[in-house]
């Protein structure tokens, strides 16, 4: 990719105090406490995305809410909206350092519920602790852990023999109680900076752990985990899966119809007992739905550093994708909507126009260049070319 065509890397995610600009306007996130929304609480971002956006949300990949195409002369009367909501934090610094995703599956009362808890109230009040804008906590504490393919920068598990906290990238950590889990993360945090962890105001714990391995007191092994979560019926209710991440602000407000809705890292929506839901727009209740194989960012004209569409693409090579293998496809080499490797990547590189990379990340070394989206379409079995 030419200096030219290389995406900006902003180096912090948007949040509701700070929005982001795209290409259908402000991107407002927001992060709801305990990564849940009361029916009341549901009903009013959707109201308030249509109010003043262009009705569409995203599910984000650390489970936050993105209001898309708000505009920019009504995010006063926006965030007037959302505080009203309980949904806004005292500043832009203490909603960036609330930066907790916690498993979803948590009852009232349990080591998740309770740490998770604590955890955002320190987290707000640590006014001394300048983290980088994408640094995160993940609190994991049920029977299995589900959150371990899920990016966080320090994470709160547990083990057989108890709760544990880790640095990320670490095969090791410290044994904690639920008391003294917060305490110790905000502890793990400082380390992180006192290690030059983020120069420059920018980094992630993997990458300093990769180079200097993790505090000598952690050393308690964590055995590794791995949670794929499918649409259907769960014990806390009816995951419902999001199309790219995205639905429309009015089946938010028609899901709320039936309990409150916690979200989750999968892009996927919790609703609280229901023991099932009714198909609408944007939402994939089929675990065999094969566009649960696909990955795709808002692309162009949406994002501004998009060099092409994406999401229709997308769906016309879904049925196409090898059974058990997912297609990632990317409006830019940054691979936002998937950070992480990807069985298959295209990586637009001009207007309808795709790189194909294998087993690596929207950034990496293309099997192929200069694939044009129709004939992908015309001849998906590109795909599987040199498999």
């Amino acid at each position: 990719m030419s200096a030219a065509a290389e995406p900006k890397v902003y180096g912090w995610c948007p949040g509701a105090l700070r929005p982001m600009m795209s290409g259908d306007g402000l991107v407002v996130r927001v992060r709801a406490p305990l990564g849940k929304l009361s029916v009341n609480q549901a009903r009013g971002v959707a109201r308030l995305s249509e109010d003043f956006g262009n009705g569409l949300l995203d599910i984000s990949a650390r489970a936050n809410l993105q209001m898309r195409g708000i505009r920019e002369d009504a995010h006063e009367e926006l965030i007037t909206g959302l505080r009203e909501l309980g949904l806004i934090d005292p500043d832009a610094q203490a909603e960036a350092r609330r930066n907790v995703l916690l498993a979803p599956f948590w009852t009232e009362g349990d080591d998740t519920h309770a740490i998770a808890t604590g955890l955002s109230a320190a987290l707000t009040a640590a006014t001394d602790l300048a983290l980088p804008g994408k640094f995160g906590f993940a609190v994991d504490c049920g029977s299995e852990s589900v959150l371990q393919d899920t990016a966080a920068d320090i994470r709160i598990e547990r083990t057989r023999e108890g709760l544990i906290l880790r640095a990320d990238g670490a095969g090791t950590g410290l044994p904690v109680t639920r008391e003294s889990a917060a305490a110790e993360a905000l502890a793990l945090a400082r380390w992180f900076l006192e290690q030059g962890g983020a120069p420059e105001g920018r980094g992630r714990m993997h990458r300093l752990i990769a180079r200097r391995g993790p505090p000598a007191a952690h050393a308690a092994p964590v055995a590794k985990a791995s949670f794929s979560a499918k649409p259907g019926a769960v014990p806390a209710g009816t995951l419902a899966a999001l199309e790219f991440g995205q639905m429309p602000a009015a089946a938010l407000a028609q899901l709320a119809e039936h309990g409150p809705i916690r979200l989750t890292p999968w892009r996927m929506l919790l609703v609280e007992g229901a023991a099932s839901l009714p198909p609408l727009p944007g939402l994939i209740l089929d675990a065999t739905d094969l566009r649960l194989q696909v990955v795709a960012c808002t692309g162009a004209p949406g994002c501004l550093q998009a060099l092409s569409a994406t999401r229709d693409l997308a769906r016309a090579l879904a049925p196409h994708v090898p059974a058990g293998s997912r297609l990632h496809v990317s409006g830019c080499a940054k691979g936002c909507a998937c950070p992480g490797t990807a069985p298959l990547t295209l990586t637009a590189t001009g207007d309808n126009e795709f790189s194909l990379i294998r087993n690596g990340t929207a950034a990496d070394q293309p099997l192929k260049t200069r694939l044009s989206a129709a004939a992908l379409r015309a001849a998906p079995e590109l795909l599987k070319e040199g498999s």
